[in-house]
């Protein structure tokens, strides 16, 4: 069939076709465990659902504003200065479908043919593809495996030229679980300030750090050198809400009015029900909080567990530990054979001889890794680890 370019060399995330493979082997009667998954296991908890269920019952069914009701960026804002200690301007924040539309808005407003874009390796799978669409070039600048794959300034800028417009950062990382610390961001921020080269930092996983308190935002350095950054981040991982589709993006109020000027033109405003849902979220009191940051200790736990399973299952293997998120990259290249020639081949292996589901890292951009979730009870974990544990040779 002949498609537009603007779509040919694009490919279904990888992500959501293992998972979906996992589901039609498990409507097969079969046994899996899936450690694919990038969504928490939590039910959306009752106060945000009666958040949605408030705005049907109330009528908001309507149209809102493009970039979301007053009220809902008014929150946020205060959500994130609260996070930060920075004042945040609710104009500059653009509710989206996702932080995936965030994401879109942003990389295809401020990138187009000509720019190239830099992208530390291994990325979030849908990554280079958002920049495919912009027609950016994607520059890969592979991390340093010894510091769970983080980049510096020096590995930036031997990748850097006269052509390069943007950053791509992501901490906590998808798929390493890396955070990069405030000394870390803060030279990588003064670096890209001085080259005058937009940071585009996805915080999505920013509440769910487990080593030093909640990951470092970008706003929360100097305001001087923040004036070509755009936030991104949403309520997907944090508030357990991945199907109601929530994120957004803040930056300055030019670029903002220009992000919800695409979005008018591919959405329109997300769901008015998940506005007020959100609503719910972003405005929780102390017990509400409280019941967020449970989820998150037993994200903490689950992830000093599965390490401690690996130690025990699998002595000799080598992995990212996990500092956010809730993955762990695992290296398996050791495993490969003339059968088993990739992690494509070897995550079929997993769930075709022991029924386990990962993701292959050639998604990530490193196929000598697998990506596991720990966003699993410790029961499917502990035998998820002992399956894989049988499996490898």
């Amino acid at each position: 069939m002949q498609v537009s370019e603007n779509v040919r060399e694009l490919q279904p995330s990888a992500t959501l076709a293992i998972a979906a493979r996992a589901r039609e082997l498990r409507a097969q009667g079969k046994n899996v465990i899936d450690l694919s998954a990038g969504e928490p296991d939590f039910a959306t908890p009752e106060f945000i659902g009666r958040g949605g269920i408030g705005a049907i019952e109330q009528g908001f069914t309507k149209y809102t504003a493009v970039a979301g009701i007053p009220a809902l960026r008014q929150a946020i804002a205060k959500d994130l200065q609260k996070i930060t200690g920075k004042a945040v301007d609710p104009a500059g924040i653009v509710v989206s479908t996702g932080a995936k539309q965030a994401l879109f808005n942003t990389i295809f407003t401020l990138f187009g043919p000509g720019d190239k874009v830099l992208l530390p390796a291994p990325y979030w799978t849908s990554y280079p593809d958002l920049i495919k669409l912009a027609r950016a070039e994607t520059v890969y600048v592979p991390g340093d495996e010894a510091d769970s794959f983080k980049v510096d300034v020096a590995m930036l800028e031997a990748a850097s030229d006269d052509k390069t417009k943007g950053l791509i950062l992501n901490s906590p990382s998808n798929p390493t679980g890396a955070v990069y610390s405030r000394d870390e961001l803060d030279a990588i921020v003064r670096w890209a300030f001085a080259r005058n080269i937009w940071i585009v930092s996805d915080e999505i996983y920013t509440r769910l750090s487990y080593d030093s308190g909640i990951a470092t935002s970008l706003l929360e350095l100097d305001d001087a050198i923040l004036g070509t950054t755009v936030i991104i981040n949403g309520a997907s991982k944090s508030f357990a809400m991945t199907g109601w589709r929530m994120g957004f993006s803040y930056c300055g109020v030019e670029l903002a009015d220009k992000l919800a000027a695409l979005q008018s033109h591919v959405s329109s405003n997300i769901s008015t029900i998940t506005q007020y849902a959100a609503l719910a979220a972003y405005k929780a009191e102390a017990p509400q909080d409280e019941a967020m940051k449970a989820m998150i200790k037993v994200f903490h736990r689950r992830r000093d567990m599965l390490i401690d399973l690996l130690a025990e299952n699998m002595p000799n293997s080598k992995y990212v530990r996990p500092s956010g998120a809730f993955y762990l990259f695992l290296r398996v290249d050791d495993q490969y054979d003339a059968t088993c020639a990739d992690s494509i081949a070897f995550c079929s292996r997993l769930l075709d001889e022991v029924g386990v589901a990962a993701v292959p890292g050639s998604a990530f951009g490193d196929d000598r890794y697998i990506r596991l979730s720990f966003a699993v009870s410790e029961e499917a974990m502990t035998e998820g680890i002992k399956r894989i544990a049988r499996a490898m040779h």
